[in-house]
């Protein structure tokens, strides 16, 4: 880790658990379509992919894309002014992130959710005074694929892949990461499963977020 200037950094189940937020627009989008879901459904697995892709899932309709773009659209009402904050940092983001930048490292947002949604996140929550630039996907879709985000990240802000590290707690963000032969760091106590996780072969490993400090 010497050599490791820049910290890539995942939103969602990484530096903020934004489960309450996303389970109520969920159902909130679904309810809107006529097709309710059990109060009891289990959604986490909907945490860190592109959420276009997870509404396919859910819905088993005849035009399920054409579903799921709508969804997305009943999805951002509530979550535009209300889901986006029923949200929570995890213990002890905040201090390492500060000390990591006292530190010299670069920090980068790298999500998977809008750019515009994730900014206000790290806004509200006092912390985007830690990052150089909060980088996300666009509203149509474009870099929803973490490879993709990673790639326009690199390329926008003129820095060597080797010089990178990613965190994040899903085989999304470690796969991603890999494509461009970035080592990874994978957070334990998000949303990615143990054996999702463990196929992904991420180098590190931490079970909260100031453990980075030990690797890095």
């Amino acid at each position: 880790m010497d050599q490791i200037k820049y910290v890539l950094l995942d939103l969602d189940g990484t530096l903020t658990d934004p489960k309450q937020g996303i389970h109520a627009c969920i159902h909130y989008a679904m309810n809107k379509l006529g097709l309710p879901l059990p109060e009891n459904t289990d959604l986490d697995w909907t945490i860190g992919p592109p959420l276009k892709q997870s509404f396919e899932v859910l819905l088993d309709t005849v035009d399920r894309k054409s579903d799921a773009e709508q969804a997305l659209i009943f999805y951002r009402e509530r979550f535009a002014d209300v889901g986006l904050f029923e949200n929570y940092v995890y213990p002890q983001v905040k201090e390492t992130l500060h000390i990591l930048k006292n530190k010299g490292y670069v920090l980068y947002l790298a999500t998977a959710k809008p750019q515009i949604y994730a900014q206000r996140i790290l806004a509200h929550f006092e912390l985007l005074e830690y990052f150089k630039y909060a980088y996300g996907s666009e509203l149509n879709g474009d870099r929803t694929n973490k490879a993709d985000l990673i790639a326009y990240i690199l390329q926008s802000e003129k820095i060597n892949a080797n010089e990178c590290v990613m965190v994040g707690d899903r085989r999304y963000d470690i796969l991603g990461a890999r494509h461009h032969h970035i080592d990874t760091i994978a957070v334990r106590y998000g949303y990615g499963t143990e054996q999702e996780l463990d196929n992904a072969a991420p180098k590190y490993s931490v079970q909260s977020f100031n453990e980075l400090m030990n690797i890095l």
